[in-house]
């Protein structure tokens, strides 16, 4: 057996790191201006514990950029470095500074380097950087490390007084963009905004003389104590209403807010906004930064918390991610699993606790805060079972019941004969008006499920309340939306109602698919009503939301019932006028389809004692021809039947009063119907 240690060169490893070290080639400056921020906060630990007892002095981190020369300084006034420091921690690479430091002193003391990758992402924009730095220890000297990305590099002599690092980005010509000021500004705001240490790009600007001129004031682009490293008790709802308009600038007022701070199991700060959502999923994620110690990591945290998470705005800050830009990474450590769970569990808690103490302001906010609600319940099972306590349903009449105090409001009306709980609902309460009211005089609530999930939530919600249906109120007619005993007599009789069907499907719209229905309904109902099967119409929603394997239903025609009362004196009176001026025409046409019924009926009630593969072939041929015949003559009357309805004013127009309660009576058919309006009632 041997041992051996594998060989890095960094004939090898140059190249890897220019083009794949992170992702993102604009996250250098993120990762040398934290470099500079750990050697700041090294330098106050060791003043803490009497190791560095000189003066700290002004420790702003300074980022000069010279558009000419094409070179990025950031210059710091931290602990800096001796030659064997420059030969420990920059020559090898992957030696972490940072990580050796925390283990000698038992503190981090907001220090962010772990892997000691960083610095070397310089090279990712940059043909040649430059070090010059002068350690805090006394008798040391001021050295300067230059390396153009190559193996080769050099150390030595320089000039810098006081204690401190210049790191001098000569940037390549294939990145020219991080040349530019307002990119190097965008980089500043993107990535270091909150960094610890006050960070000074170029100088704050007067108008004077009509132009901005420099003034001899810092321009600090950051906030080191950002209101989420603060104390909840030491802020107010103000102060978190003003940073949520720092983060968006242009949002409305967030509903609520949620400051986390845990320090076990793990550490974790931040502050979380419910925003108004406004039914709109898709434009309102990647709205959530996360941050580690302060440190920008990215604002892509869809895996990294549950999904319905992601509708949240605001920021997530923990030294236990790790400040890595790969999501598949994030999303397998133990540590983000953990503080997502723990996110989920603060965010049902907080809800419940406004809605505990102050459900007039809960139920104020609930029409914006719905869809997260919903988002959440459906997709995340133990939100669901937190969030079912405080979930409201919203009725007609804008008055707010929690998922229990609703079923104890139905259950003495709108139990059916099955003991089964009906909840109605309406998903357009204009458009559907006409069914609430019929609902509602029947004593009936009718709930609002307007919203974008809320196809889906009602299914969820059938599979997980016991012994209930959910129904929307258009889906059929008031009698049969809450079965409870048989309906009355009808006034047709079969033969009248196969007549009637042709004389009235021949008004419904062409494009749409009708099936003609009768209805044992009340004299005071209207003669014709429109109803769209609840099943089929919920399967179309949920598919229009992108619902797993309901495509199909999406591809599928609209199809609605044309329900006639059979009942009504109006449609009495179109039999009545059917039957009258089609007497002869249907005499003779009934007579030539009798006998050939009567054949069929012979022949078949022949052929009921047979097996089908004992009836010749001759029997089924004469069966198959006697029902050729039979549709035919059907057919003939069929057409008979439409060719009259189509003259029958009245059958249009009850029709038509159907449809315009339904809102699917518009342009000539409108106005042709406005028409004879006018005509029929002069009559």
């Amino acid at each position: 057996m041997a041992n051996g240690k594998i060989g890095v060169t960094t004939e090898n490893i140059f190249p890897i790191i220019k083009k794949f070290l992170y992702s993102d080639h604009e996250i250098f400056l993120r990762e040398v201006i934290s470099n500079a921020v750990d050697a700041t906060q090294k330098l106050k630990a060791l003043a803490s514990v009497n190791e560095f007892t000189g003066e700290l002095g002004d420790l702003t981190i300074r980022i000069a950029l010279d558009e000419t020369a094409k070179t990025i300084t950031i210059s710091d006034s931290g602990i800096g470095m001796t030659e064997e420091e420059i030969e420990k921690y920059i020559n090898q690479i992957a030696f972490s500074g940072a990580e050796e430091f925390m283990a000698k002193y038992k503190t981090d003391n907001g220090i962010i380097g772990h892997f000691g990758l960083g610095f070397y992402s310089a090279f990712m924009v940059s043909k040649k950087v430059e070090i010059v730095t002068h350690s805090f220890k006394e008798g040391a000297t001021a050295l300067r490390w230059s390396c153009d990305g190559s193996p080769d590099y050099t150390i030595e002599p320089a000039e810098r007084e006081a204690r401190g690092t210049d790191i001098i980005l000569h940037i390549d010509d294939d990145s020219i963009e991080f040349a530019e000021k307002t990119r190097i500004e965008g980089l500043l705001k993107k990535y270091c905004r909150y960094l610890t240490i006050p960070i000074a790009f170029g100088k704050e600007q007067d108008w004077k003389d009509g132009k901005y001129e420099d003034t001899d004031k810092d321009q600090i682009i950051n906030n080191p104590n950002p209101i989420w490293s603060l104390k909840p008790a030491d802020l107010k709802e103000e102060d978190y209403m003003e940073f949520y308009h720092e983060l968006y600038p242009m949002a409305e007022d967030a509903l609520f807010s949620i400051h986390l701070n845990v320090d076990y199991p793990f550490n974790l700060t931040g502050i979380l906004y419910f925003p108004k959502l406004k039914n709109n999923l898709e434009v309102q994620k990647n709205r959530i930064q996360l941050y580690c110690r302060q440190v920008y990591v990215t604002d892509n945290v869809e895996g990294i918390v549950p999904e319905f998470l992601t509708l949240l705005h605001g920021v997530i800050d923990s030294p236990d991610i790790p400040l890595n830009v790969s999501r598949s990474y994030l999303q397998s450590d133990s540590n983000v699993k953990k503080i997502s769970s723990h996110i989920t569990k603060k965010v049902a808690d907080r809800l419940q606790e406004i809605f505990k103490n102050d459900r007039p302001q809960f139920e104020q906010k609930w029409d914006d805060l719905k869809i997260f609600m919903e988002y959440g319940m459906l997709s995340d099972e133990k939100f669901y079972e937190r969030a079912e306590k405080f979930f409201l349903f919203k009725n007609t009449d804008g008055k707010y019941f929690t998922i229990e105090e609703y079923a104890t409001l139905i259950k003495p009306t709108q139990e059916d004969k099955n003991k089964k709980l009906v909840y109605l609902y309406t998903t357009n309460r204009e458009q559907q008006f006409t069914y609430i009211e019929k609902a509602q005089n029947k004593g009936y609530d009718v709930l609002m499920m307007d919203g974008q999930l809320d196809a889906h939530f009602v299914n969820q919600m059938e599979s997980k309340l016991p012994d209930a249906r959910f129904v929307r109120v258009d889906s059929d007619v008031v009698e049969r939306l809450i079965p409870k005993e048989d309906l009355a007599e009808t006034k047709l009789t079969k033969e009248q109602q196969e007549e009637l069907r042709p004389v009235f499907v021949c008004h419904a719209p062409e494009k749409t698919n009708f099936t003609v229905m009768f209805e044992n309904l009340s004299e005071t109902d209207a003669p014709v009503l429109i109803t769209q099967s609840e099943f089929m119409r919920r399967m179309k929603d949920m598919a229009q939301m992108g619902g797993g394997g309901m495509n199909f239903y999406g591809e599928l025609p609209d199809s609605y019932n044309l329900v006639v009362n059979a009942n009504h004196p109006l449609v009495l009176k179109v039999i009545g006028e059917t039957e009258t001026a089609m007497k002869a025409d249907l005499d003779k046409v009934n007579g030539e389809i009798a006998p050939v019924e009567a054949s069929l009926n012979e022949v078949k009630d022949a052929q009921k004692s047979l097996k089908p593969d004992d009836i010749s072939q001759a029997d089924k041929d004469k069966v198959a021809e006697i029902e050729k015949q039979l549709s035919t003559l059907k057919d003939k009357k069929t057409a008979m039947l439409s060719a009259f309805g189509k003259k029958n004013q009245l059958a249009k127009q009850i029709v038509d009063l159907a449809l315009l309660a339904n809102n699917m009576l518009n342009g000539e058919a409108l106005a042709k119907f406005v028409k004879r309006s006018v005509e029929m009632i002069k009559k």
